[in-house]
């Protein structure tokens, strides 16, 4: 269990972990894809770059998805929803139990963004060349929940002490 542990709670090396826009390996890799997006925009065509690297955010979202389920099971919550003894998380902030639940939300946007991506660069849901003209939006919105599931790991939220 604790490797699943260790797996789960990988993050970036950062000397300001609280207020990097890159919380997570997942929010990395999804603000690249973002920036990557662009160039099918663009040039509304997509290349093997484009879709190698997609599929490296599938396996950041999914290796932490897979192993956050494993955890659950197993009774455990993220560290903003568990109590280290004195009404406080292991970073010292106040325990939000609403936390765990937003945790789930913000990782099932990240898996519903990768399918939308992936039906829009296939032109099942719009025809080819509109998709490719929304990916900026869909990968935007991908890296904003990617970055949430990270800081509501984290920090409480407004529910605490309610």
């Amino acid at each position: 269990m604790d490797i699943l542990k260790q797996i789960h709670d990988l993050g970036l090396p950062n000397p300001f972990p609280f207020v990097s826009p890159f919380n997570t390996p997942l929010a990395l890799v999804s603000f690249v894809l973002f920036l990557w997006s662009f160039g099918p925009a663009l040039k509304r065509e997509v290349r093997f770059g484009f879709l190698v690297w997609l599929r490296l955010t599938w396996a950041a979202m999914l290796i932490p998805a897979v192993t956050g389920v494993i955890l659950a099971v197993g009774g455990l919550r993220v560290a903003s929803a568990t109590d280290v003894g004195g009404g406080l998380t292991r970073y010292g902030f106040k325990v939000d139990h609403h936390r765990d639940s937003e945790h789930w939300m913000y990782a099932a946007f990240c898996l519903l963004s990768l399918y939308l991506i992936e039906m829009l660069i296939k032109g099942r849901i719009v025809e080819h060349r509109v998709g490719l003209r929304l990916l900026p939006a869909v990968t935007l919105f991908l890296y904003g929940a990617a970055y949430m599931v990270g800081r509501v790991a984290v920090f409480p939220g407004n529910s605490v002490g309610q």
